[in-house]
Formats: structure tokens, C-alpha cells, sequence
């Protein structure tokens, strides 16, 4: 029997209509363009109005993917997110059946902004395994929802989006072959990026405390560990593929703040136009980060047919992963970038 493999086929992203600039931020906190570019790269993000949830991002995504790849159905769905539309059930079985995907297997994944390398792994192993001949992965946050409305500094970073890949059952040697991951955790440090409130921990300690439903992280502690967590996995990947890293077209990192990105470029000894980088236009959109990012290269042609590509990502947990593959020839549609939001949505948070 000849090898297996999971193979992409289908690509696509999605924005939620209100756009939030740097400026509309100082408008309502102390902070400015200015200070928020410096800092992190970011110029603008996109929030989900009253009444959007994750899975409405993940149903224009995984609609635009499908449509990519050119199909209506799939055996899979996994959804990777850590905005949930309720703690319980998880959100994928509502996606799968607001796409017309039938009585599906629909799960979801949660490792923040690894979340898509985990979810595009599990996907994977299940198509090698024989267990599914095709899946969609979406990685989809609202993260908006869950930041602290006085906060500068995470609503400077983040924004809500959602991005897909629909991947079929193919052998290892066609391009878009994934061939090959490498994932990890460190529990010991999950403090560092968390929401302390909501859970069963929570719960049952009878706490409340209001600012606790909130996401809150250590930036500091939680730069370095990005960096290093995704220098290391990309480079062991690279290694065990026997791929020189040199030999690597292009590097889509999780678009966490453009001096991540730019010192895990310098980590892996990339020149800076190998290291795809859109976190100016979107934000960081956690699980959503990699797969928009990906769409905008290969829609602008910063990505073709044959190059190859290393993905990356790192989150809470912590949580980190990568995955490679040679790139396959793919339609794309770019990205729905609103160019303007009511004022009253674009400051409803």
C-alpha cells in the first residue's frame, strides 16, 4: 500500500466588517498611532459587531476555503478557537451544519494562537490514519469580546478574524503535502497568558472577581518564549526533513507583533522578504493568525506553487508547533478588507 498523506487543497480568510484604527483607539484610550506602531507593527484590526460570534467568522472562512478547493463537502471539521461561542457545546458542530456539511465529525481545538497547528496536525493524523479522506481546519477568534475595554495594550493587539484550509487524502510527493509537524507544551508556565475567569477552577473556588473574566498576559515573559519556542520547533522541523533552512522560501509565523516576527526570522537566519508578515493590516488574531496571512500571500503572490513553507505558532498553554509543506498551486480569493465601519460599531467595545 503506498504511503498517505494530508494534502492542501482549499485556502481562505475572512475579516468581520468594523475596522478599528490606531487612531479610533486614541480616541477612546490613552495610547496613539504612534506608540502602538513602534511597539508592536500593528496599523489597524478588525472587531466582530453586536451580536457576531466565532462561528459566523468561521462560516464565511471555511465557505470561502471550500469554495477554494472546489467543494461542498468534507468528512471532518475542526475548529481551532479559544473564543467559543459558549463554554458548552463546542462551536464546530454549528459551523459544520450552517455550511451544509451534514452529521460530520465537528470538534474543537484549543491552543489560543497555536490553535491552527494543533487543529491542522489532528486533521491530518485522521486523514494519514484512514479515518477521514478530507477535513476542514479553521482557526477563528473574537477576541474583542474578551479584552477589558480600558486595556491599551491588548486592544492594540488584537483583532477578531478567521482562516481556513481544506486538505484531502493524497501521497507525500504531490505539493501540498504536509510532511511533517512538530508540536509541544509547557504547562508549568500557563500563567503567563490566560483568562483566570469562567472555568470549572474558577467556579469552584467561588471566586468572582469582574476584570477576571478578561484575557490578561505577561508580555515580557511571553515575547521571549515566542521567540525562542518558534525559532526551536521551525528549526527541528527543517532538520528533520533534511531541509537547510536557507532552502526554506518563506516563513508564515503567527503574527503576534512585528519584532516576534523579525527576531524568529533572525533566529532562523532568514532574510527579512522569506518572513510573511500582514499583522499591520489585521492584528494578532490568534488562531485565526496564521491561515489570514497565509491567504494574503498567496493572493499577492508572495507565495507560489513549489516554494517551501514553514508554518509556526505560539500560544497559551504555552503551546507551540510547526508544519511544513511545498506549496500547491491554489486559487485564492484575497482578503475582504472593509475599508470603514460606523463609528458607533467601530466603538461599541
Amino acid at each position: 500500500m503506498s504511503a498517505r498523506a494530508a494534502v492542501l487543497a482549499g485556502l481562505g480568510g475572512w475579516l468581520p466588517p468594523v475596522r478599528v484604527t490606531n487612531d479610533d483607539l486614541a480616541r477612546e484610550l490613552d495610547t496613539s498611532d504612534e506608540w502602538i506602531t513602534t511597539r508592536t507593527g500593528i496599523r489597524q484590526r478588525f472587531v466582530v459587531p453586536p451580536g457576531m460570534s466565532t462561528s459566523g467568522v468561521a462560516v464565511e472562512a471555511g465557505a470561502r476555503a471550500l469554495g477554494s478547493a472546489g467543494a461542498d463537502r468534507v468528512d471532518l471539521l475542526v475548529l481551532a478557537t479559544s473564543t467559543p461561542d459558549h463554554p458548552c457545546p463546542a462551536t464546530a458542530p454549528e459551523v459544520a451544519g450552517r455550511l451544509g456539511l451534514g452529521q460530520i465529525p465537528a470538534f474543537d481545538v484549543a491552543a489560543v494562537c497555536t490553535g491552527f497547528v494543533y487543529a491542522l496536525a489532528t486533521a491530518s493524523s485522521m486523514i494519514t490514519a484512514g479515518v477521514a479522506d478530507s477535513a476542514l481546519v479553521i482557526g477563528a477568534d473574537t477576541f474583542s469580546t474578551i479584552l477589558a475595554p480600558e486595556d491599551r495594550t491588548t486592544r492594540a493587539i488584537f483583532g477578531d478574524g478567521a482562516g481556513a484550509v481544506v486538505l484531502r487524502a493524497g501521497h507525500p510527493e504531490e505539493h501540498g503535502a504536509l510532511l511533517g509537524f512538530d508540536l509541544g507544551s509547557d504547562g508549568s508556565q500557563a500563567d503567563l497568558i490566560t483568562v483566570p475567569g469562567g472555568g470549572s477552577e474558577y467556579r469552584s473556588k467561588g471566586l468572582s472577581e469582574p476584570g477576571d473574566a478578561f484575557f490578561a498576559m505577561q508580555g515580557r515573559s511571553v515575547f521571549r518564549n515566542a521567540v525562542t519556542r518558534m525559532s526551536e520547533s521551525s528549526l527541528r522541523l527543517a532538520q528533520r526533513l533534511d531541509w537547510p533552512v536557507e532552502s526554506v522560501d518563506r516563513l508564515v509565523a503567527h503574527q503576534a507583533n512585528i519584532r516576534i516576527l523579525s527576531a524568529v526570522g533572525a533566529q532562523l537566519g532568514l532574510a527579512g522578504e522569506k518572513v510573511v508578515a500582514n499583522l499591520d493590516r489585521v492584528g494578532n488574531t490568534v488562531a485565526a493568525s496564521i491561515p489570514l496571512a497565509l491567504t494574503d500571500a498567496v493572493a499577492s503572490g508572495s507565495i507560489v506553487p513549489g516554494h517551501r513553507v514553514l508554518l509556526c505558532g505560539f500560544g497559551g498553554g504555552l503551546t507551540w508547533g510547526a508544519a511544513a509543506l511545498r506549496f500547491p498551486e491554489l486559487s485564492v480569493e484575497p482578503l475582504p478588507y472593509p475599508s470603514s465601519a460606523p463609528a458607533e460599531l467601530a466603538h461599541a467595545r
